[in-house]
């Protein structure tokens, strides 16, 4: 035999067994190969079962290239080695700014998440894609719809696909390895951008173009995701997810709330114009300590005369408004105190509440635990 002939064939049972050959014939070195892989190859280690994550897509920045958007798939791909992580799986629930989004979606995205945790016990965690200028908006009504101990990460970009420096495919990246976290579970909807993981609770978009724009404030963040993986450091305390109250199964759109800021010389027939356009909640953006301006109280007790739910927050970006005693001459159980929630948090919250009850006790309570 020549000698091509015969390094071909060593070559074979090299590539097979992994050992090196020492032979004069085809046939010897076949043999020989065949006794050293069952004399000397270790048994086949078991197979690694990795992780399901489920992405549910919605458009946004991060999808948002020159001449088009991303799908759910090209940005499943987009994501190099990521099959060696986990186990992505997805559907296209939307393609539009998060802006754009209805109500009613948001609903449905809840009921849509809650049955997919429910069909599939295989399910390690969910990702949501969503544009950054409403995300914090969306990511709290799933902290508090999303009826399950298994996480749900809201994750967008700052710059899009077509941009230098887009950093959507790592975000993204992160907010899988986040989902398929075994620590990740108990810990609600969280926010993952910019190699941090904050809770859909506490963080909000500070600036309009930073990549750091998604911060918590005084609380600071949930945890990391690095090169060694995701590092949690601490919980929050507040009712969410899996302990939630709010059940939209039966839902299909939310009540009206609107939000009003209160800046020198408000005036109060702004609250009255929201409530005769069919508002049954207020949430009062006040000034320090939920202080108004103008008219404005006398918005506040035509608001509460009317039967429509008005919560007070501030304005500051952080702070609690404490539950304190009503307006006088108004209805105790329409003026509620919004804790340390954020206008637009308290906005969400609220929503829910009155879907829920129209006591406003129990609205009181909801600020209270949530």
């Amino acid at each position: 035999m020549n000698r091509y002939a015969l390094g071909a064939a060593s070559a074979i049972a090299l590539y097979l067994t992994g050992s090196a050959l020492v032979a004069s014939e085809p046939t010897q070195s076949t043999a020989t190969a065949g006794q050293a892989q069952t004399a000397q190859s270790p048994a086949a280690a078991p197979a690694v079962v990795l992780p399901k994550v489920y992405l549910f897509a919605t458009g946004g920045t991060i999808s948002n290239k020159v001449g088009g958007r991303l799908t759910v798939q090209e940005l499943i791909a987009s994501i190099p080695g990521l099959d060696r992580r986990v186990r992505a799986e997805g559907e296209q629930f939307a393609n539009t700014s998060s802006s754009a989004l209805t109500l009613e979606q948001w609903v449905d995205l809840a009921k849509r998440i809650n049955a997919r945790y429910k069909s599939d016990p295989e399910l390690a965690g969910v990702v949501v894609t969503s544009g950054t200028d409403t995300l914090e908006e969306l990511a709290y009504f799933l902290h508090l719809t999303v009826r399950d101990e298994r996480p749900v990460v809201v994750v967008g970009s700052m710059r899009n696909p077509s941009t230098l420096g887009y950093e959507g495919a790592a975000n993204l990246e992160d907010a899988f390895l986040t989902a398929a976290h075994p620590q990740s579970r108990g810990m609600g909807a969280v926010v993952v951008l910019n190699d941090e993981i904050n809770s859909a609770r506490e963080v909000t978009k500070t600036d309009a173009l930073s990549l750091d724009t998604f911060q918590s404030g005084r609380y600071g963040v949930l945890g990391v995701v690095d090169a060694s993986g995701v590092a949690y450091y601490r919980k929050t305390a507040r009712r969410h997810s899996a302990q939630s109250e709010f059940d939209v199964t039966n839902l299909t759109t939310l009540p009206r709330v609107d939000i009003a800021w209160v800046y020198q010389g408000a005036t109060g027939d702004v609250i009255n114009a929201l409530v005769d356009a069919g508002a049954k909640g207020v949430i009062i953006a006040g000034a320090g300590a939920g202080a108004t301006s103008g008219t404005q109280g006398q918005g506040i007790t035509y608001a509460i005369g009317k039967q429509v739910f008005v919560v007070t927050t501030t304005r500051a970006g952080a702070g609690r408004i404490s539950v304190r005693p009503p307006r006088p001459g108004t209805t105790p159980v329409y003026s509620i105190s919004g804790d340390d929630l954020t206008p637009i948090k308290a906005r969400i919250l609220l929503m829910l509440a009155i879907a829920t009850t129209n006591d406003g006790r129990v609205i009181q309570r909801m600020f209270s635990e949530y």
